[in-house]
């Protein structure tokens, strides 16, 4: 959904291109969040990294940022379903509000009263995704090289005829690149998502050898799915295509503007176009239910953390959190504006505000490793001992600094469209209306990055204060040994037990792990998790 506009405004070069840049960031980006989330895995890692290692008000603008950024997705994804629907000419004559109305309905009915069957649910949904997929691809290769009856070899044969990139808003070079930057925005909305790979980081098992193992599959993912899709596409159909061109003046609902199906149309073969279109019907609503169900979870995170009224902690018996499942929910009227602005119209208005909160995350995610790699330099921390590692930030968090920066720009730029092409109010406000969300929790010129937080490895433990300009570290306290046993508490685990929940990576050689608690003043508790080594040596990880 979205990628035949973005395909007939660049051409077929540009669109592969666009995929490939965004992809390339996208997996810099991962890896070096896979090096956080290994080093410390933790439920609902990305808000306490920035929290960690920027300042609180990070974390806080993070962790609204992302259940912002689920709740508007959860509109995109509902309105992408109800666009389909149309596809069928049965369904065009009924108000797209019931079809809205429906599928808020299921998915609430999902999260609330059969969450229990939500994980084989998604199984099976995604397994559908991943073959429909597979069988494109295969598709595509039989199409280009002529093997439908009936049809010649095409090869690249659009690449020269009407051309490989499309001039944008201006002419010559400067028409192709704004062509090609174009493309940016829809490649980051295909990418939303991905770092959800390391949210779940503290509730998998054994998180130092599963992780960086779905990390380095990220590369797989863009590779097979994304470029090799968006290549697929520009063989396939010429980005002039009547067809194409038509269905996205009109607005045509499903997935009559998507390239595969006009190039399926192209090849003479009736029965695929409505079997994609049930498809993406499935991934779309399959999609809505799992978006609902991780932004009801961040909006408890948040609560647990107080920086959420406390209403939101209240759970059902099977430990549902119904409020924050209901206020997620409620935003998924939003979606109804397609009943007066279509629906193809608004699915477009929630792209660009969902790809703009994605962006900020991904942004803060970089910045973020750029602190926490500094911190471990400025305390010493040798990167050998780390459980996963880039050696391309071994050095200087470079992929950090790089993918940050692109996203950066990208977020910037967005919506120069829709000054440069011509005032378009609606499309500006869609653009840009994350800045102003964002940037009042957070400004980004308070934080620091040269003074970073406390990490001690000649002791056991030691303790770190922030303030809006950064972290001011303190001396040592004292030593787990020497703390009064009214202060203590946790529960000792064997070795066995701690490698298996935290990875073997964390205490090599170690023979036990214990999580204290040391109350530090009547309103501050600040847990640390220990690991004691045979050789006496302990390490510390701030919880």
């Amino acid at each position: 959904m979205g990628i035949g506009r973005a395909f007939s405004t660049a051409g077929p070069l540009s669109i592969l291109l666009g995929y490939a840049f965004v992809g390339l960031a996208v997996f810099a980006m991962m890896m070096s969040l896979g090096e956080m989330a290994t080093w410390l895995p933790l439920p609902g890692s990305i808000p306490q990294f920035a929290t960690r290692y920027i300042e609180p008000a990070a974390g806080f603008a993070t962790g609204w940022n992302t259940w912002y950024s689920n709740a508007i997705t959860l509109c995109a994804e509902i309105s992408a379903a109800a666009t389909v629907i149309q596809y069928w000419e049965g369904a065009r004559d009924i108000n797209p509000a019931v079809w809205i109305g429906i599928i808020l309905a299921i998915i609430l009915f999902l999260n609330i009263f059969a969450v229990s069957i939500y994980g084989e649910a998604e199984f099976i949904f995604a397994s559908i995704k991943i073959l429909t997929i597979v069988g494109l691809l295969i598709l595509c290769l039989i199409i280009d090289v002529g093997g439908v009856p009936g049809q010649k070899r095409l090869g690249f044969q659009y690449w020269n005829n009407p051309g490989a990139m499309k001039t944008y808003i201006a002419s010559g070079n400067t028409g192709r690149f704004l062509g090609f930057w174009a493309t940016m925005v829809n490649a980051a909305f295909s990418y939303g998502g991905v770092e959800m790979v390391a949210v779940a980081a503290g509730e998998a098992e054994n998180p130092r050898h599963n992780i960086p193992k779905a990390v380095r599959r990220v590369f797989w993912r863009i590779l097979f799915f994304y470029i090799l899709g968006s290549l697929a596409i520009g063989v396939l159909v010429p980005y002039n295509d009547a067809n194409l061109l038509q269905a996205i003046a009109s607005g045509e609902p499903g997935a009559a503007a998507s390239p595969w199906v006009i190039a399926i149309k192209r090849a003479n073969i009736d029965a695929l176009p409505s079997i994609i279109n049930a498809v993406i019907l499935t991934s779309a609503t399959s999609s809505g239910n799992a978006f609902l169900y991780t932004g009801s979870r961040y909006l408890f995170a948040l609560a647990q953390t107080k920086q959420a009224p406390r209403i939101f902690l209240r759970c059902t018996k099977n430990g549902v959190p119904y409020y924050c499942v209901l206020l997620t929910w409620s935003i998924g009227f939003l979606t109804f504006m397609s009943v007066s602005s279509g629906s193809a119209a608004v699915f477009t208005w929630f792209q660009n505000l969902t790809t703009i909160s994605t962006l900020f995350t991904w942004v803060m995610i970089c910045f973020s490793y750029v602190r926490f790699h500094n911190a471990m330099k400025a305390q010493g921390v040798p990167r050998s001992d780390m459980p996963f590692r880039v050696k391309a930030n071994d050095k200087t968090p470079l992929l950090g600094w790089i993918s940050g920066i692109f996203f950066a720009i990208i977020i910037f730029f967005n919506g120069w469209d829709t000054i440069a092409g011509g005032w378009n109010y609606q499309g500006f406000i869609t653009d840009y209306i994350g800045v102003p969300i964002c940037k009042s929790r957070t400004n980004l010129s308070e934080i620091s990055f040269t003074n970073v937080p406390q990490f001690s490895r000649s002791t056991s433990l030691a303790r770190s204060s922030s303030s809006r300009s950064g972290f001011h570290p303190r001396k040592p306290t004292c030593s787990p040994e020497r703390l009064p046993s009214t202060q203590l508490s946790g529960l000792s685990e064997s070795h066995e037990t701690c490698s298996r929940r935290y990875g073997s990576g964390l205490h090599r050689g170690g023979q036990y792990c214990v999580v204290v608690t040391l109350l530090a003043s009547e309103r501050v508790q600040v847990s640390y998790l220990i690991s004691a080594r045979a050789d006496a040596t302990t390490e510390m990880i701030m919880k």
